[in-house]
């Protein structure tokens, strides 16, 4: 019986070896900044300074019920939620549509078309901002939240509808062939086929837009001027520079402010693998 050659097994177990070493590395680099934060916000600002890296000594609550007295943390954060929810209800169902109309519909200009979408992955958000801005300001779209919600939206299209039309190309014909049996036409078998086979997909889209819509700074920092209306990662910006020197409640305002996001990512992020490797691979 001949057994595996031990230079090829050692060569697999090295090579093994190094990828858990690299992903532990880029682990420590994300999850290190986080744990300092977290740890951060329970701590006095002196305990902060002296040791940015050990436990609070002893913790510091306070610093995050802080949060809730000190900003419009909530105001903030409801703000953000309007925006985010109307960018993904907006951003699934375009996305969907297109994405099905590009892979189901027999028309000579279907790949002219997709071609066309995917130029918008070409373009980023600052390159265009100015046009943008003297569109807004024509439309009074300035200081409304319309005014970041659909160009946002916008611009997460390319890549969704991406997304969208490879999983959706997965899809059987014979499913299809067998809706029309049944006297279902095209939005039939779209809405009672495509869609509940599309979860991942769905869950993919709606997760990357929420996380981008979540941390978006820069559009709503361009067309929100009213205090009122700011989001969160303007918010944050607006409490740094009113607490400057409380680098403690800041930092805990950061983790309050990064937990709704990181919390529907984990509980989505099986749907996101199997969507992107959907989308983005085979399509």
């Amino acid at each position: 019986m001949s057994g595996q050659n031990p230079s090829i097994a050692n060569a697999k177990n090295l090579t093994k070896g190094t990828k858990y070493v690299i992903l532990t590395f880029f682990a420590l680099i994300i999850l290190v900044p986080i744990y300092l934060a977290v740890i951060g916000g329970f701590k006095s600002i002196g305990q902060l300074n002296a040791d940015p890296v050990g436990f609070p000594k002893p913790f510091m609550v306070e610093n995050y019920a802080n949060i809730f007295v000190k900003s419009n943390f909530f105001r903030y954060f409801l703000n953000s939620s309007i925006i985010m929810v109307a960018t993904v209800a907006i951003d699934v169902v375009v996305a969907a549509m297109a994405g099905f109309a590009l892979s189901r519909f027999a028309v000579k200009t279907r790949n002219l078309v997709y071609q066309y979408f995917l130029l918008g992955l070409l373009f980023p958000m600052t390159l265009a901002i100015l046009p943008l801005y003297i569109q807004l300001r024509t439309f009074g779209l300035l200081d409304n939240f319309i005014g970041v919600i659909l160009p946002q939206t916008a611009f997460l299209l390319p890549f969704h509808i991406m997304i969208f039309r490879g999983f959706i190309r997965e899809i059987p014909n014979e499913l299809e062939d067998a809706v029309k049996i049944d006297g279902c036409g095209k939005m039939g078998f779209f809405s009672h086929i495509v869609i509940p086979l599309s979860r991942p997909a769905i869950a993919t889209v709606a997760v990357l837009a929420m996380v981008a819509s979540w941390n978006n700074f820069f559009l709503p920092l361009i067309v929100l001027n009213d205090k009122y209306k700011f989001t969160l990662p303007m918010g944050s910006m607006d409490f740094v520079g009113q607490y400057l020197a409380d680098w403690n409640v800041i930092l805990a305002f950061f983790v309050v402010s990064m937990v709704p996001a990181i919390v529907f990512y984990l509980y989505a992020q099986r749907h996101i693998i199997s969507g992107l490797s959907a989308g983005a691979v085979k399509g």
